[in-house]
């Protein structure tokens, strides 16, 4: 027990010299403690930070409290008593704190010590993108505006107090000691900068216009200087996202940002149908707003609003104008549709007028005599054509042109939203007079069919009129064609709507569809071709393809295969050609997202019959008869879905004369270059119609099946093979964004940059 108990003391005095604390010789600073009359605010909320701080180690008071983090601060600091209470046992309550001081030390971790203390180093440099970092959480530093002082509120029963003993540490040297960098607990905002509702109204905006959350910080920098920073992702091209960061570093700044904000904010909201604002970053990984092509500043808002202000008085005068041919348009054809029906009723009157006096001798005589004469009736077609130069003046007539307002050189958000609802009025009332026109255009085709329809009757009639004796022969048929409905007019009021694939949404059901398909269509011979392209033997594969390979490039590569499979061999590669795959064996159990199978991955020496005593020839006509099979496999398979696909790459063209693979996902074609030391890409989009020759990398296309156990889908891989020699493009869009890449996408200390991005988008031309 003394053995065990001297360790146990040892420990403890080395973890004490460690931090430089003497328990016979307390520091006078730790004597001394200021009642800090503190006082928890109502909308206090621990894991939420709002403000970070440089401070100084030794101007920060240390209290420790027997309860841990996840008590109420209203328990932890009414409990909490002064440092030095637990460092002195001078009483029977101070000797029980310091035997909790005393364990506290013992379960002391160094290493946690040293990693915070590497973590402040990083932090006296330069303030992280993000202003958080992973160790925040341990620093409980809280500030009494009472008595403007900090201080660090200490659970003991945590099991992490590396924070803590870190600051410690940090009080007790004797040299001066750097600032610390850390959040500070249970402050709201001030109203230096922007009123706390503006903080608020901020996080609303900005929710709008990047689909997620900002974080809103209020940081003070080395000399106390405060600036507002903003940080979150945006979507900055589809569904692609990247991280973002707003400095405002004085007070115009702020006002002119959140100004610019709440006006955009108001014009999406109140006008969504006729603006739309996008978002992008600068070089700098700071937010930009776009309305079109044009970028929004703050500077520039009154001229933009007077700009649309104009631009919308335009567009009022057409409409009124659109309106008036619109309307005269629909007195047109309403006249049109009037004659028209008193054309049919006539001819209607006629034949019905013929069909009743034929069951009669006396009838029939007297419709021969009535009608024997052709009337010609009235001027239908001329009466249809009665646009009189009076319609065409009213058109033209400035009168009736919307007036003008007079130009003023400034005009207010509220004077633009009232103008655009006016201009709504208009545009429904358009719509109205489009949708009444068309539907009075159908109307007259369809009785311009039963017009036609009734003259050929009618005709047929006549045709039998030249004696009376033929025309009672003709009268007397048994069966006579009845009069035929007008032909119903087949019009597309809207495009015929085509599903979109959505790559987070409807690739597990697109995976599983073609894997299926797969399976069932294509051998196994055809699969492992495609399997070739998914390795690192495309390069060559696409070298053959364009008879554009050297004897060395073949002697290399066979050179690298052998090392590959000689390295293989060496961490026990087994061979299975005997089995074929099958295997039956709960120790092969493979997990593919989270379901388990017994197959065998294809393996691309057995494809292509690579062994140790592999010759050139050999290999390049193994080649020679996948790139065979897969021209094969490509002709008999198709995409039965409209499908946009991705490749990002720094080349300015496209390999169009060889086998290319492409990503579903553009996400991940981003996400593979973040890491490169580039900074310019170019990021290729082609959107597949149906019927287009391509092969999806679904699990059949990684695993033979033998056992029957390979789970549907893509779960392996979101690439797609298609041949762009067999494809002509057509370019159809052009745009740029910008993304932030961190140096270290798991240290949120690390340092980033921005990467451009140029979009390409071709379509296939038919």
């Amino acid at each position: 027990m003394k053995s065990g108990t001297n360790i146990e003391k040892n420990d403890i005095e080395q973890k004490l010299k460690y931090i430089e604390l003497d328990l016979n010789n307390i520091p006078n600073m730790f004597k001394k403690y200021e009642p800090l009359e503190f006082r928890v605010s109502k909308s206090y909320e621990e894991n939420k930070f709002r403000q970070y701080r440089y401070l100084d180690p030794k101007e920060i008071q240390i209290l420790l409290s027997p309860t841990n983090r996840l008590n109420d601060l209203d328990d932890k600091y009414s409990k909490a008593s002064p440092i030095y209470s637990y460092l002195v046992p001078e009483t029977e309550d101070s000797i029980i704190k310091h035997t909790t001081f005393l364990n506290m030390i013992k379960n002391l971790n160094i290493n946690d010590v040293e990693k915070i203390e590497e973590e402040q180093n990083q932090l006296n440099k330069a303030i992280p993108f993000k202003v958080k970092y992973p160790g925040n959480y341990l620093w409980q530093i809280y500030y009494s505006e009472n008595t403007d002082k900090y201080f660090m509120l200490v659970p003991t029963e945590d099991s992490n107090c590396s924070a803590f003993f870190y600051l410690l540490k940090t009080q007790l040297k004797k040299r001066k000691s750097g600032k610390i960098f850390v959040p500070i607990s249970n402050v709201q905002y001030s109203n230096k900068y922007l009123k706390r509702s503006q903080f608020e109204d901020i996080e609303n905006y900005l929710w709008l216009f990047t689909k997620d959350w900002p974080l809103v910080y209020e940081v003070y920098d080395k000399q106390n200087q405060l600036s507002i920073q903003i940080v979150g992702e945006t979507e900055v091209y589809e569904k692609i996202k990247t991280s973002y960061k707003i400095k405002l570093s004085n007070k115009e700044e702020a006002d002119s940002f959140y100004k610019l904000l709440k006006a955009m904010f108001i014009l999406q909201t109140e006008l969504p149908h006729y603006y739309n604002f996008k978002t992008n970053i600068d070089k700098y990984g700071s937010l930009e707003f776009y309305y079109k092509d044009s970028k929004m500043e703050y500077e520039n808002l009154a001229k933009f609003i007077r700009n649309q202000y104009i631009e919308l008085l335009d567009k009022i005068e057409k409409a009124e104008l659109e309106k008036d041919r619109l309307q005269l348009k629909l007195k047109e054809i309403k006249e049109e549709s009037t004659n028209l029906e008193l054309e049919y009723l006539s001819k209607e009157k006629q034949i019905s007028t013929f069909l009743e006096c034929k069951k009669t001798f006396f009838g029939k005589v007297k419709y021969f005599f009535k009608y024997s004469k052709k009337t010609k009736g009235k001027h239908f077609e001329e009466i249809k054509k009665q646009e009189s130069k009076e319609k065409i003046e009213k058109i033209n007539d400035t009168s009736k042109k919307a007036e003008k307002d007079k130009i003023k050189n400034v005009y207010t958000i509220e004077e633009l939203v009232e103008k655009y609802k006016q201009y709504s009025v208009q545009e429904n009332e358009i719509s109205n007079l489009v949708m009444d026109i068309n539907a009075i255009k159908l109307k007259n085709k369809n009785l311009s069919k039963k017009i036609e329809n009734a003259k050929m009757y009618i005709d047929e009639i006549d045709k039998h009129k030249k004696s009376i004796f033929e025309f009672w022969k003709y009268s007397n048929k048994d069966e006579v064609a009845a009069l035929a409905e007008g032909e119903e007019e087949e019009i597309n009021i809207e495009r015929k709507i085509t599903k979109v694939f959505d790559y987070e949404e409807d690739l597990e059901n697109l995976g599983i569809k073609y894997d299926k398909k797969y399976r069932k269509e294509l051998s196994d011979d055809e699969i492992d071709s495609i399997f070739i392209t998914t390795t690192n033997l495309l390069d060559m594969v696409n070298k053959v393809k364009s008879n554009n390979v050297k004897p060395k490039e073949i002697e290399d590569g066979l050179k690298q295969l052998k090392e590959e499979l000689k390295s293989e061999i060496a961490e026990g590669r087994e061979d299975i050609d005997i089995f074929g795959g099958l295997i039956d064996d709960s120790r092969k159990l493979k997990s593919m997202s989270n379901k388990k199978h017994r197959e065998i991955p294809r393996d691309k020496f057995n494809i292509l019959d690579i062994t140790k005593t592999s010759k050139q020839l050999g290999y390049k006509l193994s080649i020679e008869k996948i790139l065979k099979k897969i021209k094969d496999t490509l002709e008999k398979t198709q995409v039965d879905d409209n499908i946009s696909i991705y490749k990002i790459m720094t080349k300015e063209k496209l390999d169009n004369k060889n086998f290319n693979i492409f990503n579903l996902n553009p996400e991940y074609e981003i996400n593979n270059i973040l890491s490169r030391k580039e900074n310019k890409f170019n990021l290729y989009k082609i959107n597949l119609t149906k019927q287009i020759n391509a092969v999806l990398f679904t699990n059949i296309i990684y695993y033979n099946n033998k056992n029957r156990t390979l789970p549907e889908g893509m779960d392996l891989s979101t690439n797609i093979l298609v041949d762009l020699s067999e494809l002509e493009l057509e370019q159809k869009n052009k745009t740029e964004f910008k993304v932030i890449s961190f140096e270290d996408e798991k240290n949120e200390l690390s340092g980033f940059n921005v990467k451009d991005i140029n979009v390409f988008e071709y379509d296939i031309k038919e």
